[in-house]
């Protein structure tokens, strides 16, 4: 499905020519005269970034920004405007657009940070589908296998676990195979993984994995 770039702006001249220049690259465009009729067709499900004029009667676009921000939604904004000034740009910026235009807007420029957007919106739902996947795993775990999880991915070995929870280190022994299974890996090292997948932070495993206690733990 082709990303969906919404643009917002009272004026129809801006529409009918951002309209133009974004279908020739390749994007589907909605088009919205007001951030009412913005609200109205907007599908936070689709792919894509929104190109939203600053100044607009009633609603304007920062005001607009910080609504969608209220309700989760992932699209990254781009901001036009025709009088910005450094305070507006500084306040877009800070609640996340990812560019501050003015218009008349420089096509690279615009088309660039359109991309972009797309780009990181594509990055942010594969991250959240990613971490779906995750929990779903990790929902498979007993509350004692949940309990044990913290303490392999910092590299303790069984015995050492044992002496903490005061079980049976052949007990950390099975609940660590099990984890193991349950979780689809192999490793410590897709242990500190797959915990970040959950927690929907960047791979550090690389890092992870140069640990020593990690190494340690990782040849059992």
């Amino acid at each position: 499905m082709s990303s969906v770039v919404h643009v917002v702006d009272d004026d129809p001249d801006v529409l009918k020519a951002l309209a133009r220049l974004l279908a020739t690259d390749g994007f589907q465009v909605a088009l919205s005269a007001s951030t009412q009729e913005f609200l109205e067709r907007y599908d936070p499900a689709t792919t894509g970034c929104i190109v939203l004029d600053l100044s607009m009667p009633g609603m304007d676009g920062l005001e607009l920004q910080a609504m969608l921000a209220e309700r989760g939604a992932v699209h990254p904004v781009v901001f036009l405007t025709g009088r910005g000034d450094i305070a507006s740009s500084v306040r877009a910026m800070k609640a996340g657009a990812i560019d501050f235009l003015t218009k008349p807007v420089d096509v690279d420029a615009l088309l660039a940070a359109v991309n972009r957007g797309v780009r990181m919106n594509d990055e942010m739902r594969n991250r959240s589908h990613d971490r779906e996947d995750a929990r779903a795993l990790f929902s498979t775990l007993t509350p004692r296998e949940r309990e044990l999880v913290p303490h392999l991915v910092t590299g303790r070995l069984n015995k050492q676990i044992a002496g903490d929870l005061g079980i049976a280190e052949k007990t950390i022994k099975v609940h660590r195979s099990r984890i193991m299974h349950k979780l689809h890996i192999r490793s410590l090292v897709d242990l500190v993984r797959f915990m970040e997948r959950l927690e929907g932070s960047a791979p550090r495993a690389d890092a992870a994995a140069a640990r020593p206690e990690v190494r340690r733990a990782a040849r059992g």
